[in-house]
């Protein structure tokens, strides 16, 4: 409903008077001025490299406070000092009409005010990904709070005859209200008490809308406000009236009666709000706030209760207590998600002593000391902050340093947030889940039936060794078939049998050759087990201890693979010496660490470091991921390449050149995986040379300044084009691995070239490609260039600029390498034979060991079935910890980024893609894109220009306005002389 004819008038009077004054934007000016120097100034926007617009909304509650009391104490205060207040009273309009008036006159200087800061999102857009949900969420969170202040001014001035008085009551009200949800006055009480604070508190309400949620409670509260001290402002407007008049005072009564109920019922309403809490919008990029889809599948897999408890003291550290609250927000959603199936509870361990006891000692819970400070002392406290995830008899518990994120804003700001609390929640949840089912039946969470087919030759063509094993297969098939519930079932087969055609039918589909035990031998022979559910492929190898336990715990954990309810494995190899603890502790480490790596694998699955030396590949790896490999031996490329061809996935990380950082020096140099024919037999080839991107991070060098004959040490960001920054259109976002990652860092880069040739019968997905301004370069001098008096040498490009490929994935069926050839494996197996069986010294047979040789079955597998991938990034070094360390500390932040590439790309192989949607929600993921200091310098005097324009254009607007009304006025007083 539209406001009728007599508030707009006077809303037009009031927006008019105050444009008709010259400190109308002298305020405007100063607004725009102190928002400006705090954004680009005091919270180091460029320094602080987060693409979004939370400096300008930190301090928007402050602000508007003074902004508004200018707006508002002449209002009123005018009116009653030159008189014309009785003047308004005479005339045909209501109190309320007058209040309206001025209250819309105000609501639109306030969005006018507002509207001249949006050049500084719009700027940020440019300058990175921004998130418009908690842009939106801050500019409706601002109008909110301005009208809330914009009420209470007004009242103020309608009390008062000073200007100046009106102004000071009116910052000292605000204030109040802003202080009460503080963390100034929140951290001196429990969060208990410190949350009805923030319920009352203007500014608490704001944060939660600036992360982008809009709640109805939060709107409400704020409407509450304009409502209340609107029908006070009418109220005092009315008692002038009786000042100037001999009402009756039944009329007086009601009045306050119905004024006192009106407000009553505002207030009451948010009582009965603070109960709903499914009403509101997440406005967010992949809905932050939300409890995801994949949360509540895990939920709905409950068969037991689960109990979620949170361990929060009442006081704790400054940084951390107002990150309960939205962690007990977030807990409650998972209450409300799981229904009956989940229990949620908040305890103070340090009120309770029996709870105390018990997460001490059953989950090994303890407080840690943080070091807090109130108005009187500073002191050492024990404060928990941990939360727990129970179900059945597993748990888990995650600490503060497990929920939450740190980032310097300078040398004495940090930035505590959580970190990614549903992400972290869930997957623990997924964890117990998963542990206790486990423990019970093997088929309880395989959904599609799982059936084994055996390619085993008979009795008689068998080695004596595999007779009686094939004699125990019948056996333990039968016993998992009678467990499974009727989801798995066998078949034994001879390839031999009848004209031969299944072994030529499981050679073409399968690349199962006949294995044999010698190089010598003439005797071929079949023992294959392969397990598929339709979609996937596993292929069960022999047991080493070659019996019967042997087999059913191969079988076993091959049938694992189908299962979603137990935890994968991944063989992980790294360089030797990062294998070797003992090697690093001494810190004797020639060859980059991958813990950050290993640490980051392990919290969703099992990791084994392994060297593949024997030529295997663990039979219950579920993937296989080579992380900057040297030189490897055919054994071990052997390994990999069957790995392959039974359908697994191979993940790698590897180039033609590795680099090595000490503090004083960069160098790199050409490096051999033992991979490069193996690769190229598949199409893909890596170029000898490396990628270089305008696009790119910085590359932290420390530099010696002199100033007046002093010399000075500092550490200085240079641009890095050796460190490419890939992110938007070079991220491929149509895959799970990609999509929801911001940018990622690929350092000393190879191009990736595909022969189309070899590579049209597989589904190729491009991962990641440099910027198209890009160039490549093969030489092997790739440190920063800076002289000795700190002067920097711009990079120039050389060749043509393009983008090039640093990441992919290969899906279908492969060829192996080893196709036509002997297994590695017989080959050293018979060399050995021959060396025990030469003549010794002294003309006699070398004797046998005492303890038995292992017997190897040679059989190469030609062909991969249709679930083999290759995933391959062209970097030795982005993911080694030297090089994620040197990135995190130009950002300030711990750089992760990398690290949930692969955590997605291992997810997305094993087809355990549930929290891949939920990883990537890292409140400090969304960076700005590299730029020059010259170009942040642009960018920061283009929006001071912005902003003059901005007032120069609203005073040509007014006056062209101005000017069309004197002409109408005049041309009215002609036509009335005439």
């Amino acid at each position: 409903m539209l406001p009728d004819k007599n508030v707009l008038r006077m809303a037009g009077k009031e927006v008019s008077q105050f444009f008709s004054s010259p400190v109308a934007f002298v305020f405007l000016a100063a607004f725009l001025a102190v928002n400006l120097f705090i954004f680009f100034w005091v919270e180091a926007f460029f320094a602080r490299n987060i693409a979004d617009v939370r400096p300008l909304f930190e301090w928007m509650p402050l602000l508007l406070i003074f902004l508004v009391a200018a707006l508002t104490m002449r209002m009123w205060s005018d009116e009653k000092r030159m008189g014309t207040i009785e003047f308004l009273m005479t005339l045909p309009v209501t109190p309320l009409q007058l209040v309206l008036g001025k209250f819309i006159a105000c609501f639109i200087l306030l969005l006018i005010a507002m509207a001249l800061t949006l050049p500084i999102p719009i700027t940020v857009s440019y300058l990175g990904h921004l998130d418009w949900g908690p842009v939106i969420g801050a500019y409706v969170a601002a109008l909110c709070l301005g009208a809330a202040y914009l009420a209470i001014g007004l009242y103020v001035s309608a009390k008062n005859e000073s200007q100046i008085v009106s102004l000071i009551i009116t910052v000292l009200v605000c204030s109040l209200l802003y202080l009460l949800g503080s963390d100034t006055l929140v951290d001196l009480f429990g969060y208990s008490t410190g949350e009805v604070l923030k319920q009352l508190g203007t500014g608490s309400r704001f944060e939660s809308i600036t992360r982008g949620v809009i709640d109805i409670r939060d709107l409400y509260y704020y409407l509450s406000l304009v409502g209340v001290f609107l029908a006070l402002n009418v109220l005092a407007l009315e008692k002038q009236r009786w000042a100037n008049s001999d009402g009756a005072r039944s009329h007086h009564r009601a009045w306050y009666a119905v004024s006192g109920l009106m407000i009553a019922n505002l207030f009451a309403a948010n009582l009965w709000l603070s109960e709903v809490k499914t009403l509101r919008a997440d406005l967010t990029d992949g809905n932050l706030y939300s409890i995801n889809d994949a949360t509540r599948d895990y939920l709905s897999q409950l068969q037991e209760p689960l109990l979620v408890r949170g361990y929060f003291s009442a006081k704790t550290h400054p940084l951390l207590a107002p990150l309960v609250p939205q962690l007990r927000d977030l807990i409650k959603e998972y209450e409300v998600a799981g229904g009956d199936k989940v229990r949620v509870e908040f305890v103070d361990p340090q009120s309770n002593p029996e709870l105390e006891d018990e997460a001490n000692n059953k989950y090994s819970i303890r407080p840690v000391p943080f070091q807090v400070s109130d108005k009187y002392q500073a002191s050492l406290v024990n404060s928990y902050f941990n939360v727990l995830i129970s179900y059945g008899d597993q748990f888990e518990v995650l600490g503060f340093r497990d929920l939450i994120e740190v980032k310097d804003r300078n040398e004495s700001d940090l930035d505590v947030r959580l970190r990614n609390p549903e992400y972290d929640i869930t997957k623990a949840i997924k964890k117990v889940l998963y542990a206790y089912q486990s423990q019970g039946d093997l088929f309880a969470t395989i959904n599609t039936p799982v059936k084994l087919n055996g390619y085993v030759s008979s009795a008689q063509q068998l080695p004596p060794e595999l007779q009686t094993l094939a004699q125990d297969l019948n056996d333990v098939l039968a016993d998992i078939k009678q467990e499974s519930n009727g989801k798995f079932s066998y078949e034994l087969q001879d390839p031999n049998a009848g004209d031969g055609s299944l072994a030529q039918q499981i050679q073409q589909d399968f690349g199962m050759q006949p294995m044999t035990t010698s190089l010598l031998s003439d005797d071929r022979f079949y023992f294959y087990l392969l397990m598929n559910d339709s979609k996937q492929y596993v292929q069960i190898a022999l047991p080493d201890s070659l019996d019967k336990e042997g087999l059913k715990r191969n079988i076993e954990s091959g049938l694992k693979r189908f299962s979603a309810g137990f935890t994968k494995t991944l063989a992980l190899v790294v360089p030797e010496s990062d294998a070797d603890p003992y090697m690093q502790q001494f810190g004797q480490q020639s060859s980059p660490s991958f813990k950050t790596l290993r640490d980051k694998l392990m919290e969703t699955m099992t990791v084994k470091t392994i060297d593949l030396k024997d030529g295997l590949v663990p039979e219950d790896a579920d993937i296989l991921m080579l992380a900057a490999p040297e030189s490897l031996s055919d054994k071990q490329l052997f390994a990999v390449d069957q790995f392959l061809m039974k359908g697994g996935t191979v993940l790698l990380s590897t180039s033609p050149y590795q680099t090595r950082m000490t503090s004083s020096s960069l160098t790199a140099g050409k490096h051999t995986s033992g991979l490069e024919t193996w690769l190229q037999n598949y199409g893909i080839n890596l170029a000898q040379s490396m990628v270089l991107d305008p696009q790119n991070a910085s590359f932290p060098i420390p530099v010696t300044r002199n100033v007046g004959g002093m010399s000075f040490r500092e550490v200085r960001l240079l641009d890095y084009p050796y460190f490419a920054d890939i992110r938007d259109t070079g991220m491929n976002q149509d895959s799970a691995i990609t999509s929801g990652l911001p940018n990622v860092t690929m350092s000393w880069a190879s191009p990736i070239e595909l022969d189309k040739e070899k590579t049209k019968a597989l589904q190729v997905t491009e991962l990641l490609r440099s910027s198209p301004q890009s160039w490549v370069s093969d030489k092997l001098d790739v440190t920063p260039r800076v002289s000795a008096d700190g002067h920097i040498s711009p990079w120039t490009s050389e060749g043509e600029p393009e983008s090039y490929l640093v990441g992919v994935a290969l899906e279908g069926r492969f060829e192996s390498s080893f196709k036509g050839k002997e297994s590695p494996l017989l080959s050293e197996a018979n060399n050995a034979n021959e060396a025990d069986q030469a003549p010794t010294e002294g003309g006699q047979a070398a004797q046998q060991d005492d303890k038995a040789e292992k017997t190897h079955f040679g059989g190469v597998i030609d062909k991969s079935p249709e679930s083999a991938r290759i995933i391959l990034f062209s970097s030795n070094e982005f993911l080694n910890d030297q090089t994620i360390s040197l990135i995190s500390s130009t950002e300030r932040a711990p750089y992760l980024n990398s690290m949930q590439l692969v955590q997605n790309a291992v997810e997305w192989s094993l087809e355990d893609r549930s929290l891949l949607q939920i990883r990537s929600r890292s409140h400090f993921a969304n960076t700005l894109y590299p730029m020059s200091a010259e170009r942040q310098q642009f960018w920061e005097y283009l929006n001071y220009g912005l902003a003059i324009a901005g007032l120069a254009l609203l005073y040509a607007l007014f006056r062209l306005w101005f000017n069309r009304r004197q002409s109408y006025y005049a041309g009215m007083l002609e036509l009335g002389r005439a």
